[in-house]
């Protein structure tokens, strides 16, 4: 009999993020979402799943180490246009979300899938006449929380937080700073290094966003973001107490998960920018002055 796993530990042995693997069961309809948790369907218990339970963290599924994943054909792929009938947006407004999402990247013509993509479910297509390639999604991706909560951002209506642990930690952070720094183009921001930081980039005509989440299940959010390029700016000070170092190494590790461009600046950079910048940022294709 094969060794039972968890889904996190089985991700790990097949060098996935448990996200990836949550997405690829779930596109197999092995499980579904429901009620914030995860609901083991009769085809995954056909496949070897079942439920087992933790003291301290409840009830959970495992599955067979040598477990096979095939894509179930049950939930159809669906393009942007038909997403965005269920939002009422353009297939353009949708696409543009995906992109600033980071699920896809404008090709010459149309559209095409990235990492991060795939993990959710987005599958490379090409119009068999034209040749323009464009993405195709699980139905299920209506339902993810990253793009509900970006739609209702863009469309002015406040979206609920994701309960997630670092959630605390940015709290607590947020009340140790206060944002109170007026930056010349209106952001209000929480030190001086960051006000020079955002009025460079405002200088140099670079669109930019500040503390802007990322988009991903984790309520994390970035220092700087460059929608041209995608690019994310984090600035670390000199401060070296325990909690502000874990927050810094938790922050970098989840970077690192989702494969995301990052910039990362120190005191000693923020004192020459002019130098510093735009060299860093050329290297993700993004020009300045």
């Amino acid at each position: 009999m094969a060794k039972k796993l968890s889904t996190s530990a089985l991700a790990k042995k097949r060098e996935l993020t448990s996200k990836e693997l949550f997405t690829q069961l779930e596109s197999a309809s092995f499980i579904k979402r429901e009620n914030d948790s995860w609901t083991l369907l009769e085809s995954g218990e056909k496949a070897g799943g079942e439920y087992a339970t933790h003291a301290k963290y409840g009830q959970y599924i495992t599955w067979p180490e040598d477990l096979t994943i095939e894509k179930s054909e049950q939930q159809p792929l669906v393009t942007a246009t038909a997403i965005g009938k269920l939002f009422e947006l353009s297939a353009n407004r949708i696409n543009s979300i995906f992109s600033e999402l980071g699920w896809i990247e404008k090709a010459l013509k149309g559209w095409t899938v990235t990492q991060s993509g795939k993990s959710v479910g987005g599958v490379q297509k090409e119009d068999s006449r034209s040749g323009v390639p464009y993405v195709s999604w699980p139905e299920s991706i209506a339902r993810n929380k990253s793009l509900r909560a970006t739609i209702k951002e863009l469309q002015g209506e406040s979206s609920s937080k994701i309960t997630a642990i670092p959630a605390e930690a940015n709290q607590n952070f947020r009340e140790k700073f206060e944002a109170k720094l007026r930056t010349t183009d209106g952001h209000y921001v929480r030190s001086k290094s960051e006000m020079l930081i955002d009025n460079w980039l405002y200088m140099a005509e670079i669109v930019h966003a500040y503390e802007r989440k990322l988009p991903i299940e984790e309520e994390v959010y970035c220092d700087f973001y460059i929608p041209t390029g995608k690019v994310y700016i984090e600035y670390w000070s000199s401060e070296n107490d325990d909690e502000y170092l874990a927050r810094k190494a938790e922050k970098q590790q989840i970077y690192k998960k989702y494969g995301f461009k990052l910039i990362e600046l120190k005191d000693t950079d923020v004192q020459i920018l002019d130098d510093v910048l735009p060299r860093l940022l050329l290297k993700h294709g993004i020009e300045s002055y």
